[in-house]
């Protein structure tokens, strides 16, 4: 099945065509859009189709960013040892068999897979059929990638130290709207929008799209420090949880929301921010400059540590285990950071210097290079 940002196929190009399978969280989806629209800007001419399942945010992110889907059965690895395990080759057997069928209907040039669930059917199908380029954002590479590298002609990664042989470190592809975003410009629509204080030191709070309630619950209880010290708050708190933060009298605002669905504007507002360290999350706030505060999720294998820790030697950045991440400890870093205009500008620059902001017109010619060296056309 074709899903097309209207519901809809989308009309034949005579471009090469480059299929992305990066499925299943927006860790994996996001980078695998941002190729997309290099690869577009690149070669205006070219089809590109994403792989995808019924139970990722594919579903809904991939056609409203106006690019066709095709949906594939999923293949998760059982953590554990159990009876999912005894039907996974069946699984990807299936997996598989319906991925070709797509990479023959769409008349794939390359595949360019990013992780997942979804990228290792794309892996299996076009082994020794269709050249495979690997992405891997994570400082700890993923089952489906190494599975994926031993068969691909090329393979990038975010950082050194991937583990994957012979892989190019480019860094994590982004979308031109954080690439070019001009926070300075932005700032002051950026605080009108949000309703903070034009000019107090303001402080961008997230912790993914659902929240994170342990950056909820000490952020909010630093509240009153924070004010005291003539700062702002932009708080993020998740869909899933509630938070009811009382703005001190006559300080700056603390302004809760649910959701982000301006992240230009909120990085824009911001002078620093405490978030989680995953992959995309690191990227985005060091292109953009900001100075942060990493609370790495405490669980599986501890990649979000990791993914931090580049920024965090070179300067831009503080790393706070989650078990340790309390009221008074965003006391005690926050506070100094967002007071001290010198250390701003000095851990935005070390932030900025960690990042690749030509990663994805990198990879968009990795990939275009592959496609027609496959297709036999000239680029």
């Amino acid at each position: 099945m074709t899903v097309g940002p209207t519901g809809g196929s989308q009309p034949t190009r005579k471009g090469p065509c480059v299929v992305v399978a990066g499925g299943g969280t927006a860790g994996h989806i996001e980078p695998a859009l941002a190729l997309a629209d290099a690869v577009r800007r690149l070669r205006p001419d070219a089809r590109v189709v994403a792989l995808g399942t019924e139970r990722g945010l594919e579903k809904t992110i991939i056609p409203a960013r106006g690019y066709p889907l095709e949906m594939i059965p999923p293949v998760p690895m059982p953590r554990k040892p159990n009876f999912d395990l005894l039907k996974l080759p069946l699984r990807v057997r299936s997996a598989v068999k319906t991925t070709r069928d797509v990479l023959d209907r769409v008349g794939a040039d390359v595949v360019v897979g990013f992780g997942g669930y979804v990228a290792l059917p794309a892996y299996l199908a076009a082994r020794g059929r269709v050249p495979i380029i690997v992405h891997d954002s994570n400082a700890k590479v993923g089952l489906a990638n190494k599975v994926g590298a031993r068969f691909a002609e090329r393979v990038a990664v975010a950082v050194e130290d991937s583990g994957l042989p012979d892989a190019e470190v480019i860094g994590i592809p982004l979308r031109e709207s954080i690439i070019n975003l001009d926070r300075a410009a932005l700032r002051a629509r950026a605080r009108e929008f949000f309703g903070l204080d034009p000019h107090a030191p303001t402080l961008l709070v997230f912790g993914g799209s659902q929240g994170a309630r342990t950056i909820n619950n000490a952020v909010s209880g630093a509240a009153r420090d924070l004010a005291d010290a003539g700062i702002g708050v932009l708080h993020a708190h998740g869909p899933k949880h509630t938070l009811a933060v009382q703005s001190v009298p006559g300080r700056p605002p603390y302004v809760t929301v649910s959701y982000l669905e301006r992240m230009d504007l909120a990085y824009a507002a911001a002078d620093a921010v405490v978030c989680r360290a995953g992959a995309m999350t690191v990227a985005e706030v060091s292109a953009v400059g900001l100075p942060a505060v990493y609370v790495p999720l405490p669980i599986g294998n501890g990649e979000q540590a990791h993914n931090a820790k580049p920024v965090v030697r070179n300067g831009g950045a503080l790393l706070v285990d989650d078990a340790d991440f309390t009221p008074s400890k965003v006391a005690e870093l926050v506070v100094p950071i967002l007071t001290d205009h010198r250390r701003q500008v000095d851990m935005a620059t070390a932030a900025r210097g960690t990042g690749h902001r030509e990663a994805a017109d990198v990879l968009a010619r990795m990939v275009l290079d592959a496609a027609f060296k496959h297709s036999g056309r000239s680029s």
